[in-house]
């Protein structure tokens, strides 16, 4: 098989690999915030009650938390689509 065809082969699973990553990420970042602040809530750009440090703060915690979760999630997919077909889905 090419490496064309694994890449086309792994898109769906590298699509629902993304979806999964997100889910997870949403959850692990609000257990990390009630952590990290006294709130339950998360901040949201658009909420009064938190000031801009509070919000940046979060954005930059849950940015990084979706970064690292998507890039386990999305290597994680690739050696086992390599385990299971031989081919590295992604550029060698």
């Amino acid at each position: 098989m090419a490496n064309t065809s694994a890449r086309i082969l792994y898109k769906p699973f590298g699509l629902a690999g993304s979806v999964g990553a997100g889910l997870i990420a949403g959850v692990l970042f609000k257990q990390v915030w009630k952590h990290v602040s006294d709130a339950d809530d998360t901040p949201e750009a658009n909420d009064r009650r938190f000031g801009w440090g509070q919000v940046l703060l979060a954005a930059t915690v849950q940015g990084a938390i979706f970064a690292a979760v998507k890039a386990a999630v999305d290597r994680g997919g690739a050696v086992a689509f390599e385990r299971w077909t031989g081919e590295w889905p992604g550029e060698e």
